[in-house]
């Protein structure tokens, strides 16, 4: 791999980190130079679920290191800890594809409210949903990664806004496997706390509600709620159309939205599943309307580590690197 993009991945001990190197060592473009901690103190260690997939060491976070020895840095770090490293390294000259919630939103205001440790930026970072940005990525030196609910979201309904289908309030029930709470234990993550339980969590109060109505330039209401799966999300979208659109409309307003996106799965009335996108970089994207009410309902699939999280940060790569955009993730 004498042309090899060499990368390194900073935060590589969590759930998305992992899933970064086991795709990342899989890649047939990239070269995984390095995988790092979240911090400077933390000692050097080994993935054993990564066993001879990657056989490598997680070593201590080091700016330097990463600089001098990688292309590209995927960063799933704390986000203080984001915040800082990732103007360190784009001044030094390396690609940065942050998978924190750091530098997604544009808005000052609401940077403060939701990330008040990330800095003013002279210029700012491309967001990185590859279906609706991809031609600004080639340039991007800094990328935010979505999160994984808004990825979703504004898959889902972003065409339907810009073809002018929908009118009223827009309603988001979304349900989400445990690693999308992150590896931190808590007391809301504890084995015998979500074992056989669904529990609504941040009504109101939830970031990603913030970030998918940056996206939609539209008010929602953004519930998430915690299943006792280990990964997968799934979406229920509830919207009203203007008078006199059709199914017909809808489907081809997705359609032409993701005619050239291989990522995108569009199920119509066969509603997807969690099952059907675990471990792919897929997103499954099904509807119903219900025309005498205009009433129309979406369900959208995606795994949160992978399409969430790592898949769509090397797909990322692939376009800013001008890979074909499936490399690594077929």
């Amino acid at each position: 791999m004498a042309d090899a993009i060499s990368i390194g991945i900073a935060g590589a001990t969590g759930y998305a980190g992992q899933e970064l190197i086991r795709l990342a060592a899989r890649h047939p473009a990239v070269r995984l130079t390095m995988a790092m901690a979240s911090g400077t103190a933390d000692s050097v260690r080994t993935l054993p679920s990564l066993t001879r997939v990657w056989d490598g060491e997680v070593t201590p976070l080091s700016v330097d290191r990463l600089a001098a020895e990688t292309d590209a840095v995927f960063m799933t770090l704390p986000d203080p800890v984001a915040a800082e490293v990732g103007p360190a390294l784009v001044a030094r000259g390396v690609r940065v594809f942050d998978l924190s919630g750091t530098f997604r939103l544009r808005d000052p205001a609401l940077r403060r409210r939701w990330y008040p440790a990330t800095p003013a930026l002279a210029e700012p970072a491309v967001y990185g949903l590859t279906e609706h940005y991809r031609a600004a990525l080639p340039d991007a030196r800094l990328v935010a990664c979505p999160g994984c609910y808004p990825t979703a979201a504004v898959l889902a309904l972003r065409p339907l806004i810009d073809a002018g289908l929908l009118e009223g309030d827009i309603v988001i029930d979304a349900k989400s496997g445990i690693s999308g709470a992150g590896k931190t234990p808590s007391e809301r993550t504890h084995f015998s706390e979500c074992y056989g339980s669904v529990a609504a969590y941040g009504l109101f109060e939830h970031r990603h509600g913030a970030e998918i109505e940056q996206e939609l330039e539209r008010t929602v209401t953004f519930t998430p709620h915690l299943v006792p799966l280990d990964r997968g999300i799934l979406e229920t979208i509830y919207v009203r159309v203007r008078q006199a659109v059709s199914e017909t409309m809808v489907a081809t307003a997705l359609e032409q939205a993701y005619a050239d996106a291989p990522f995108v799965r569009l199920r119509g009335e066969a509603l997807p599943e969690i099952k059907h996108v675990t471990y792919t970089n897929f997103c499954d994207i099904g509807w119903q309307l219900h025309a005498p009410s205009g009433r129309l309902v979406l369900v959208v699939c995606l795994d949160n580590l992978v399409k969430g999280a790592a898949g769509q940060a090397l797909q990322n790569l692939n376009v800013a690197f001008g890979l074909d955009e499936t490399t690594g993730l077929s």
